[in-house]
């Protein structure tokens, strides 16, 4: 994210977020964002990576599944410990009797499958096929995530994170993290897609394709 001096389009971030309650675009005759819901590409300045709409907009789904806690917290309450990424399933390529991979799917990407839990026991950095609820508090412990009752974490728990058009500043962070069920929509929730072209219908050799023309900043130099 990029910071400035509030202007009268995008307040102090340059991305499309609600500043207050209840204000999704600000008063009339002088929007603080230029967008009452999700804003075209490219509306706001592009981080210091060139990347667009990296904060706000929509939320982002990640792979992580989400839980409260983690195996230290629970284990020593004193540490708190901040890492609390879980991980997902862990995949392999599918292999053919010669161990080289099988025909790839119809969108040419290779085939993965599961790992299962014995093919890695022997393993040193991981030993499980899914590593988020190993020895994470969830069947070690007195925590117990009673899904429908009392929580609505579950193994179906995506963590989501960005910010959205409809969300504060706060959740802009990139360290603020909070999830929602991966079965369902929802009309701030989707993927951030970065690219330089599109390619055209028969391939990357196409001429029909769609190359986007970036812009480098110029480096400022010295010389003695």
């Amino acid at each position: 994210m990029r910071y400035q001096k509030r202007n009268k389009y995008q307040g102090e971030i340059l991305a499309n977020f609600k500043r207050s309650a209840g204000d999704y675009m600000g008063m009339a005759g002088k929007l603080n964002d230029a967008a009452h819901i999700t804003a075209e590409v490219r509306k706001y300045m592009p981080n210091d990576f060139g990347l667009y709409n990296m904060a706000g907009n929509v939320n982002e789904w990640t792979m992580d599944v989400y839980r409260p806690l983690t195996s230290l917290t629970l284990e020593d309450v004193e540490q708190q410990d901040l890492n609390s990424f879980r991980g997902n399933k862990f995949k392999t390529k599918v292999l053919d009797e010669n161990g080289k991979p099988i025909e790839k799917d119809s969108l040419g990407h290779l085939r993965y499958r599961y790992v299962e839990d014995d093919e890695v026991a022997t393993r040193e950095n991981y030993k499980v096929g899914q590593p988020y609820n190993f020895l994470d508090g969830d069947k070690t412990s007195e925590a117990y995530y009673d899904f429908g009752k009392h929580t609505l974490v579950s193994d179906k728990a995506r963590v989501i994170k960005g910010g959205s058009w409809q969300d504060r500043a706060f959740w802009l962070a990139p360290g603020a993290r909070r999830f929602r069920d991966e079965d369902k929509s929802y009309r701030d929730l989707g993927f951030r897609c970065a690219m330089t072209r599109t390619g055209g219908p028969t391939g990357n050799d196409d001429s029909a394709g769609n190359t986007f023309k970036t812009k480098q900043g110029k480096t400022k130099r010295r010389y003695k």
